[in-house]
Protein backbone atom coordinates (compact mmCIF):
# COMPACT_ATOMS: atom_id res chain seq x y z
CA UNK A 1 0.00 0.00 0.00
CA UNK A 2 1.16 3.55 -0.73
CA UNK A 3 2.31 6.12 1.77
CA UNK A 4 -0.85 8.15 1.15
CA UNK A 5 -3.14 5.17 1.73
CA UNK A 6 -1.52 4.31 5.03
CA UNK A 7 -1.50 7.93 6.18
CA UNK A 8 -5.22 8.18 5.42
CA UNK A 9 -5.94 4.89 7.20
CA UNK A 10 -3.98 6.07 10.25
CA UNK A 11 -5.85 9.40 10.25
CA UNK A 12 -9.15 7.49 10.42
CA UNK A 13 -8.14 5.51 13.49
CA UNK A 14 -9.88 6.91 16.53
CA UNK A 15 -12.43 8.88 14.44
CA UNK A 16 -15.43 6.71 15.31
CA UNK A 17 -16.93 9.29 17.67
CA UNK A 18 -17.12 12.01 15.04
CA UNK A 19 -18.32 9.59 12.38
CA UNK A 20 -21.10 8.44 14.66
CA UNK A 21 -22.03 12.01 15.58
CA UNK A 22 -22.47 12.83 11.89
CA UNK A 23 -24.42 9.61 11.28
CA UNK A 24 -26.77 10.33 14.18
CA UNK A 25 -27.47 13.83 12.81
CA UNK A 26 -28.35 12.38 9.40
CA UNK A 27 -30.55 9.61 10.79
CA UNK A 28 -32.43 11.94 13.14
CA UNK A 29 -33.81 13.83 10.13
CA UNK A 30 -36.59 11.98 8.33
CA UNK A 31 -35.77 11.85 4.63
CA UNK A 32 -38.57 9.65 3.30
CA UNK A 33 -38.53 9.95 -0.49
CA UNK A 34 -41.85 11.83 -0.47
CA UNK A 35 -40.63 14.19 2.27
CA UNK A 36 -38.51 16.64 0.23
CA UNK A 37 -38.21 19.12 3.09
CA UNK A 38 -36.49 16.51 5.25
CA UNK A 39 -34.39 15.37 2.32
CA UNK A 40 -33.18 18.92 1.72
CA UNK A 41 -32.13 19.15 5.38
CA UNK A 42 -30.11 15.95 5.00
CA UNK A 43 -28.60 17.34 1.81
CA UNK A 44 -27.51 20.48 3.66
CA UNK A 45 -25.87 18.35 6.36
CA UNK A 46 -24.03 16.37 3.69
CA UNK A 47 -22.77 19.52 2.00
CA UNK A 48 -21.39 20.68 5.35
CA UNK A 49 -19.70 17.33 5.99
CA UNK A 50 -18.18 17.29 2.50
CA UNK A 51 -16.97 20.88 2.52
CA UNK A 52 -13.39 19.85 1.73
CA UNK A 53 -10.54 21.60 -0.08
CA UNK A 54 -10.62 20.59 -3.73
CA UNK A 55 -14.16 19.13 -3.65
CA UNK A 56 -16.82 21.23 -5.37
CA UNK A 57 -20.55 20.79 -4.72
CA UNK A 58 -23.40 21.15 -7.20
CA UNK A 59 -27.08 21.05 -6.27
CA UNK A 60 -29.35 19.54 -8.93
CA UNK A 61 -32.80 21.01 -8.35
CA UNK A 62 -35.86 18.75 -8.17
CA UNK A 63 -39.48 19.86 -8.19
CA UNK A 64 -40.77 16.57 -6.82
CA UNK A 65 -38.06 15.22 -4.52
CA UNK A 66 -35.27 16.67 -2.43
CA UNK A 67 -32.47 18.14 -4.51
CA UNK A 68 -29.80 15.76 -5.79
CA UNK A 69 -26.12 16.41 -5.04
CA UNK A 70 -23.01 16.07 -7.19
CA UNK A 71 -19.50 16.62 -5.83
CA UNK A 72 -16.48 16.87 -8.14
CA UNK A 73 -12.73 17.11 -7.63
CA UNK A 74 -10.01 17.94 -10.14
CA UNK A 75 -7.75 15.05 -9.11
CA UNK A 76 -4.63 13.88 -10.89
CA UNK A 77 -4.30 14.97 -14.50
CA UNK A 78 -4.62 12.35 -17.18
CA UNK A 79 -6.44 9.87 -14.92
CA UNK A 80 -10.04 8.83 -15.52
CA UNK A 81 -12.50 9.72 -12.74
CA UNK A 82 -13.84 7.35 -10.11
CA UNK A 83 -17.54 7.54 -9.24
CA UNK A 84 -18.88 7.10 -5.71
CA UNK A 85 -22.67 6.79 -5.59
CA UNK A 86 -25.26 6.87 -2.82
CA UNK A 87 -28.72 8.13 -1.92
CA UNK A 88 -30.14 10.20 0.91
CA UNK A 89 -33.78 9.07 0.83
CA UNK A 90 -35.27 6.42 3.12
CA UNK A 91 -38.43 4.29 3.03
CA UNK A 92 -40.37 5.24 6.19
CA UNK A 93 -42.73 8.24 6.27
CA UNK A 94 -42.59 10.62 9.24
CA UNK A 95 -43.85 9.04 12.45
CA UNK A 96 -43.42 5.41 11.36
CA UNK A 97 -39.82 4.69 12.45
CA UNK A 98 -37.79 7.57 13.82
CA UNK A 99 -34.60 8.39 15.70
CA UNK A 100 -31.07 7.11 16.24
CA UNK A 101 -30.49 4.61 19.00
CA UNK A 102 -27.44 2.91 20.52
CA UNK A 103 -27.82 -0.79 21.30
CA UNK A 104 -24.51 -2.21 22.50
CA UNK A 105 -22.31 -2.64 19.43
CA UNK A 106 -25.26 -1.87 17.16
CA UNK A 107 -26.74 1.43 15.99
CA UNK A 108 -30.39 1.50 14.98
CA UNK A 109 -32.56 3.91 13.05
CA UNK A 110 -34.15 4.61 9.65
CA UNK A 111 -31.44 4.77 7.01
CA UNK A 112 -28.59 3.93 9.38
CA UNK A 113 -27.81 1.04 7.03
CA UNK A 114 -29.73 2.03 3.89
CA UNK A 115 -27.84 4.15 3.37
CA UNK A 116 -26.79 7.07 5.50
CA UNK A 117 -24.07 4.90 7.00
CA UNK A 118 -22.60 4.49 3.51
CA UNK A 119 -22.63 8.26 3.01
CA UNK A 120 -20.64 8.70 6.22
CA UNK A 121 -18.13 6.10 4.99
CA UNK A 122 -17.63 8.10 1.76
CA UNK A 123 -17.32 11.40 3.62
CA UNK A 124 -14.72 10.23 6.12
CA UNK A 125 -12.63 8.44 3.52
CA UNK A 126 -12.44 11.70 1.57
CA UNK A 127 -11.72 13.68 4.74
CA UNK A 128 -8.84 11.31 5.48
CA UNK A 129 -7.38 11.69 2.00
CA UNK A 130 -7.80 15.46 2.04
CA UNK A 131 -5.98 15.63 5.39
CA UNK A 132 -3.21 13.24 4.34
CA UNK A 133 -2.14 14.53 0.95
CA UNK A 134 -4.99 16.28 -0.74
CA UNK A 135 -7.63 15.13 -3.19
CA UNK A 136 -5.44 16.18 -6.11
CA UNK A 137 -3.21 13.18 -5.31
CA UNK A 138 -5.92 10.70 -6.31
CA UNK A 139 -8.07 10.27 -9.45
CA UNK A 140 -10.77 12.89 -10.09
CA UNK A 141 -13.89 12.12 -8.08
CA UNK A 142 -17.54 12.18 -9.09
CA UNK A 143 -19.62 11.73 -5.94
CA UNK A 144 -23.35 11.53 -6.63
CA UNK A 145 -26.05 11.45 -3.95
CA UNK A 146 -29.58 11.13 -5.32
CA UNK A 147 -32.83 11.66 -3.44
CA UNK A 148 -35.17 9.21 -5.18
CA UNK A 149 -33.36 5.85 -5.22
CA UNK A 150 -35.97 4.11 -3.07
CA UNK A 151 -38.59 4.68 -5.80
CA UNK A 152 -36.29 3.62 -8.64
CA UNK A 153 -34.33 6.84 -9.27
CA UNK A 154 -36.74 8.28 -11.89
CA UNK A 155 -34.74 11.52 -11.80
CA UNK A 156 -31.58 10.30 -10.13
CA UNK A 157 -30.61 7.91 -12.92
CA UNK A 158 -30.08 10.81 -15.33
CA UNK A 159 -28.25 12.81 -12.66
CA UNK A 160 -25.86 9.87 -12.33
CA UNK A 161 -25.46 9.46 -16.08
CA UNK A 162 -24.74 13.14 -16.57
CA UNK A 163 -22.16 13.21 -13.77
CA UNK A 164 -20.11 10.04 -14.18
CA UNK A 165 -19.58 9.59 -17.91
CA UNK A 166 -16.06 8.41 -18.66
CA UNK A 167 -15.45 7.06 -15.15
CA UNK A 168 -13.01 4.17 -14.83
CA UNK A 169 -15.02 2.60 -12.00
CA UNK A 170 -18.13 3.12 -9.89
CA UNK A 171 -18.42 2.14 -6.22
CA UNK A 172 -21.88 2.16 -4.65
CA UNK A 173 -22.27 2.36 -0.88
CA UNK A 174 -25.55 0.55 -0.33
CA UNK A 175 -26.11 -1.58 2.76
CA UNK A 176 -23.09 -3.69 3.70
CA UNK A 177 -23.79 -7.42 3.83
CA UNK A 178 -22.74 -9.95 6.42
CA UNK A 179 -19.09 -10.87 5.98
CA UNK A 180 -18.63 -7.65 3.99
CA UNK A 181 -19.59 -9.51 0.81
CA UNK A 182 -19.10 -7.38 -2.30
CA UNK A 183 -22.03 -7.19 -4.71
CA UNK A 184 -21.25 -7.73 -8.39
CA UNK A 185 -24.69 -8.87 -9.59
CA UNK A 186 -28.20 -7.55 -9.11
CA UNK A 187 -31.35 -8.50 -10.91
CA UNK A 188 -32.96 -6.07 -13.27
CA UNK A 189 -36.42 -4.92 -12.28
CA UNK A 190 -39.55 -4.05 -14.17
CA UNK A 191 -43.11 -2.93 -13.57
CA UNK A 192 -45.98 -3.61 -15.95
CA UNK A 193 -49.60 -2.56 -15.69
CA UNK A 194 -52.03 -4.74 -17.63
CA UNK A 195 -55.41 -3.16 -18.41
CA UNK A 196 -58.07 -5.46 -19.79
CA UNK A 197 -60.90 -3.86 -21.75
CA UNK A 198 -64.21 -5.62 -22.36
CA UNK A 199 -67.90 -4.80 -22.79
CA UNK A 200 -70.33 -4.25 -19.93
CA UNK A 201 -73.70 -6.03 -19.81
CA UNK A 202 -76.34 -7.09 -17.31
CA UNK A 203 -75.32 -10.46 -15.93
CA UNK A 204 -78.91 -11.76 -15.94
CA UNK A 205 -80.69 -10.17 -18.89
CA UNK A 206 -77.86 -9.74 -21.41
CA UNK A 207 -74.97 -11.88 -20.26
CA UNK A 208 -74.22 -13.02 -23.81
CA UNK A 209 -73.78 -9.40 -24.93
CA UNK A 210 -70.93 -8.76 -22.50
CA UNK A 211 -67.19 -9.35 -22.84
CA UNK A 212 -65.69 -10.13 -19.44
CA UNK A 213 -62.52 -8.10 -18.92
CA UNK A 214 -61.77 -9.84 -15.61
CA UNK A 215 -61.87 -13.23 -17.29
CA UNK A 216 -59.42 -12.05 -19.96
CA UNK A 217 -57.18 -10.59 -17.30
CA UNK A 218 -57.28 -13.84 -15.32
CA UNK A 219 -56.07 -15.73 -18.38
CA UNK A 220 -53.27 -13.19 -18.82
CA UNK A 221 -52.30 -13.51 -15.15
CA UNK A 222 -52.13 -17.28 -15.41
CA UNK A 223 -49.95 -17.00 -18.49
CA UNK A 224 -47.39 -14.53 -17.14
CA UNK A 225 -47.12 -16.15 -13.70
CA UNK A 226 -45.96 -19.30 -15.47
CA UNK A 227 -43.01 -17.38 -16.92
CA UNK A 228 -41.30 -17.53 -13.51
CA UNK A 229 -38.17 -19.66 -13.82
CA UNK A 230 -36.28 -19.96 -10.53
CA UNK A 231 -33.18 -21.73 -11.94
CA UNK A 232 -32.71 -18.80 -14.36
CA UNK A 233 -33.50 -16.19 -11.72
CA UNK A 234 -36.64 -14.98 -13.52
CA UNK A 235 -39.66 -14.07 -11.40
CA UNK A 236 -43.06 -12.63 -12.24
CA UNK A 237 -45.36 -11.48 -9.46
CA UNK A 238 -48.88 -10.19 -10.00
CA UNK A 239 -49.22 -8.19 -6.81
CA UNK A 240 -52.46 -6.24 -7.26
CA UNK A 241 -55.66 -6.82 -9.24
CA UNK A 242 -58.77 -4.60 -9.40
CA UNK A 243 -61.81 -4.56 -11.65
CA UNK A 244 -65.53 -4.87 -12.06
CA UNK A 245 -68.49 -3.08 -10.47
CA UNK A 246 -70.56 -5.82 -8.89
CA UNK A 247 -71.51 -9.46 -9.31
CA UNK A 248 -74.49 -8.72 -11.55
CA UNK A 249 -72.53 -6.71 -14.15
CA UNK A 250 -70.19 -8.18 -16.75
CA UNK A 251 -66.99 -6.16 -16.08
CA UNK A 252 -65.76 -3.97 -18.90
CA UNK A 253 -62.39 -3.18 -17.32
CA UNK A 254 -59.85 -4.72 -14.98
CA UNK A 255 -56.21 -4.10 -14.26
CA UNK A 256 -53.22 -5.82 -12.68
CA UNK A 257 -49.86 -4.54 -11.45
CA UNK A 258 -46.98 -6.90 -12.18
CA UNK A 259 -43.40 -7.01 -10.87
CA UNK A 260 -40.71 -8.74 -12.91
CA UNK A 261 -37.07 -9.59 -12.13
CA UNK A 262 -34.39 -10.86 -14.47
CA UNK A 263 -30.62 -11.38 -14.58
CA UNK A 264 -29.57 -10.07 -18.00
CA UNK A 265 -30.74 -7.32 -20.34
CA UNK A 266 -31.56 -9.91 -23.00
CA UNK A 267 -33.77 -11.84 -20.56
CA UNK A 268 -35.60 -8.64 -19.67
CA UNK A 269 -36.35 -7.94 -23.32
CA UNK A 270 -37.52 -11.51 -23.88
CA UNK A 271 -39.73 -11.41 -20.80
CA UNK A 272 -41.51 -8.26 -21.98
CA UNK A 273 -42.04 -9.78 -25.42
CA UNK A 274 -43.66 -12.82 -23.83
CA UNK A 275 -45.91 -10.51 -21.77
CA UNK A 276 -47.27 -9.04 -25.02
CA UNK A 277 -47.76 -12.52 -26.45
CA UNK A 278 -49.62 -13.61 -23.29
CA UNK A 279 -51.85 -10.52 -23.50
CA UNK A 280 -52.74 -11.15 -27.13
CA UNK A 281 -53.44 -14.83 -26.47
CA UNK A 282 -55.59 -14.12 -23.41
CA UNK A 283 -57.71 -11.55 -25.25
CA UNK A 284 -58.11 -13.80 -28.28
CA UNK A 285 -59.71 -16.42 -26.04
CA UNK A 286 -62.42 -14.01 -24.84
CA UNK A 287 -64.06 -12.37 -27.88
CA UNK A 288 -64.63 -8.64 -27.49
CA UNK A 289 -61.73 -8.05 -25.09
CA UNK A 290 -58.28 -6.61 -25.47
CA UNK A 291 -55.35 -6.21 -23.08
CA UNK A 292 -53.25 -3.06 -22.99
CA UNK A 293 -49.77 -3.18 -21.42
CA UNK A 294 -47.85 -0.17 -20.11
CA UNK A 295 -44.54 0.11 -18.28
CA UNK A 296 -41.48 -2.03 -18.78
CA UNK A 297 -37.95 -2.23 -17.44
CA UNK A 298 -37.40 0.03 -14.43
CA UNK A 299 -33.76 -0.81 -13.77
CA UNK A 300 -31.33 -2.72 -15.91
CA UNK A 301 -29.49 -5.56 -14.14
CA UNK A 302 -26.05 -5.18 -12.63
CA UNK A 303 -24.18 -7.79 -14.62
CA UNK A 304 -20.82 -9.22 -13.59
CA UNK A 305 -18.04 -8.71 -16.11
CA UNK A 306 -14.29 -9.31 -16.25
CA UNK A 307 -13.79 -5.61 -15.53
CA UNK A 308 -16.13 -5.58 -12.53
CA UNK A 309 -14.52 -8.77 -11.20
CA UNK A 310 -11.12 -7.06 -11.45
CA UNK A 311 -12.55 -4.02 -9.65
CA UNK A 312 -13.88 -6.29 -6.91
CA UNK A 313 -10.41 -7.81 -6.56
CA UNK A 314 -8.71 -4.42 -6.33
CA UNK A 315 -11.17 -3.08 -3.77
CA UNK A 316 -11.13 -6.43 -1.95
CA UNK A 317 -7.36 -6.22 -1.45
CA UNK A 318 -7.84 -2.86 0.28
CA UNK A 319 -10.74 -4.24 2.32
CA UNK A 320 -8.61 -7.19 3.45
CA UNK A 321 -5.81 -4.93 4.66
CA UNK A 322 -8.47 -2.95 6.54
CA UNK A 323 -9.64 -6.07 8.38
CA UNK A 324 -12.76 -6.71 6.33
CA UNK A 325 -14.10 -9.71 4.45
CA UNK A 326 -13.69 -9.93 0.68
CA UNK A 327 -16.18 -12.58 -0.46
CA UNK A 328 -18.39 -12.06 -3.46
CA UNK A 329 -22.09 -11.74 -2.65
CA UNK A 330 -24.61 -14.07 -4.28
CA UNK A 331 -27.03 -12.68 -6.85
CA UNK A 332 -29.15 -9.91 -5.27
CA UNK A 333 -32.84 -9.68 -6.15
CA UNK A 334 -33.28 -5.95 -5.48
CA UNK A 335 -32.04 -3.17 -7.75
CA UNK A 336 -29.81 -0.18 -7.01
CA UNK A 337 -28.09 2.71 -8.77
CA UNK A 338 -25.18 0.37 -9.54
CA UNK A 339 -27.37 -0.87 -12.39
CA UNK A 340 -27.32 2.63 -13.91
CA UNK A 341 -23.54 2.90 -13.87
CA UNK A 342 -23.14 -0.67 -15.09
CA UNK A 343 -25.52 0.06 -17.95
CA UNK A 344 -23.14 2.83 -19.04
CA UNK A 345 -20.37 0.26 -19.41
CA UNK A 346 -18.61 1.39 -16.23
CA UNK A 347 -17.29 -1.46 -14.03
CA UNK A 348 -19.38 -1.28 -10.87
CA UNK A 349 -19.49 -2.92 -7.44
CA UNK A 350 -21.98 -2.39 -4.65
CA UNK A 351 -22.80 -3.07 -1.00
CA UNK A 352 -19.78 -1.18 0.37
CA UNK A 353 -21.53 0.56 3.27
CA UNK A 354 -21.19 -0.49 6.92
CA UNK A 355 -22.13 -4.04 7.82
CA UNK A 356 -25.68 -4.53 9.05
CA UNK A 357 -29.12 -6.05 8.58
CA UNK A 358 -32.78 -5.17 8.42
CA UNK A 359 -32.92 -2.53 5.71
CA UNK A 360 -36.52 -1.53 4.89
CA UNK A 361 -37.65 -2.78 8.33
CA UNK A 362 -37.94 -1.20 11.78
CA UNK A 363 -35.15 -3.58 12.89
CA UNK A 364 -32.57 -1.82 10.68
CA UNK A 365 -29.11 -1.65 12.25
CA UNK A 366 -25.39 -1.42 11.58
CA UNK A 367 -22.39 -2.80 13.41
CA UNK A 368 -20.90 0.55 14.39
CA UNK A 369 -17.32 -0.75 14.57
CA UNK A 370 -17.32 -1.35 10.81
CA UNK A 371 -17.56 2.36 9.98
CA UNK A 372 -13.82 2.99 10.31
CA UNK A 373 -12.55 -0.08 8.39
CA UNK A 374 -15.05 0.57 5.59
CA UNK A 375 -13.76 4.15 5.28
CA UNK A 376 -10.15 2.89 5.43
CA UNK A 377 -10.85 0.42 2.64
CA UNK A 378 -12.22 3.17 0.41
CA UNK A 379 -9.38 5.55 1.22
CA UNK A 380 -6.81 2.85 0.45
CA UNK A 381 -8.56 1.99 -2.81
CA UNK A 382 -8.71 5.60 -4.02
CA UNK A 383 -5.05 6.17 -3.07
CA UNK A 384 -4.02 3.02 -4.95
CA UNK A 385 -5.71 4.26 -8.15
CA UNK A 386 -3.70 7.45 -8.01
CA UNK A 387 -0.33 5.77 -7.54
Amino acid sequence: MSELSEAAAAWLSGRLGEMEEALAALVEVNSFTENPEGGRKVGALLRDVLALPGLFAEVVFSRRYADHLVFRSRGKEGVAPIALVGHLDTVFPPGKFEGYRKDGALRRGPGVLDMKGGLVVIAWALKALAASGGLDAIPPLRVVVVSDEEVGSPEGANVIRNAIGGAQACLVFESGRMGDAIITRRKGTGAVKAIAHGRAAHAGNAHQEGANALWALARFIDGVQQLTDYPRGLTVNVGRVVGGQGKNTVPDQAEADVDLRFCTRKEGEELLQRFHEAGAQAAAGIPGTRIELTGGVSREPLERSEASAALMGAYGACAHVSGLGTAEAPLIGGGSDASTSSGMGIPSIDGLGPRGKGFHTVEEYIEVDTLIPKAQALARFLASRGA
